[in-house]
C-alpha cells in the first residue's frame, strides 16, 4: 500500500494534538475511528446518560466516515467501550436503534476507566470503502 493510499482525518479533539493520532483513517478499502466519546468541544453531552453518551458518540464516529464519503451502510464492525457492567443495556439499545438495519459485527467490552470519570462510553468503527451486499 503507498502513502497516497493512506488519508487521515482531524476532529480537532485536543487527545489528538497530544497523542500524535487522527479520528479517521482510511487505509484501502477500510476506514477506521479511532475511540469517540461524546465530547463535542469542551462539552460531554449525555453526562450521566449511556444511552444518550453512546448514541452522541456514534453520530461523531459516523460524520467521521462521512469524511470519506461513507453513511452508516458501510459501517462493518462497531466496538462499545463501558465504564460500568450496569450500562450494557442502555449502550445497547442506542446501538441497535442506529445499526438494527446494518448489523455490524459488534464487540462490547467493560473497561475500567476513562480518562474524564464523567465518560461513560466510548465507540470505534470500521467501514468498508467497496460495494456493500447483505
Amino acid at each position: 500500500m503507498t502513502t497516497e493510499a493512506v488519508r487521515r482525518v482531524q476532529s480537532g479533539n485536543p487527545w489528538e494534538e497530544s497523542f500524535g493520532s487522527a479520528r479517521a483513517v482510511a487505509a484501502g478499502d477500510r476506514v477506521l475511528v479511532a475511540g469517540t466519546t461524546a465530547f463535542r468541544g469542551e462539552v460531554l453531552h449525555g453526562e450521566g446518560d449511556p444511552y444518550e453518551q453512546a448514541k452522541e458518540a456514534f453520530t461523531i464516529a459516523l460524520e467521521a466516515i462521512g469524511a470519506f464519503g461513507l453513511g452508516i451502510e458501510s459501517v462493518i464492525r462497531t466496538r462499545v467501550h463501558l465504564a460500568h457492567v450496569r450500562d450494557v443495556d442502555e449502550a445497547g439499545r442506542a446501538h441497535k436503534e442506529l445499526f438494527d438495519s446494518v448489523r455490524p459485527v459488534t464487540t462490547l467490552l467493560v473497561v475500567e476507566g476513562f480518562v474524564d470519570p464523567r465518560v461513560l462510553v466510548s465507540v470505534e468503527l470500521e467501514a468498508f470503502r467497496g460495494a456493500v451486499t447483505s
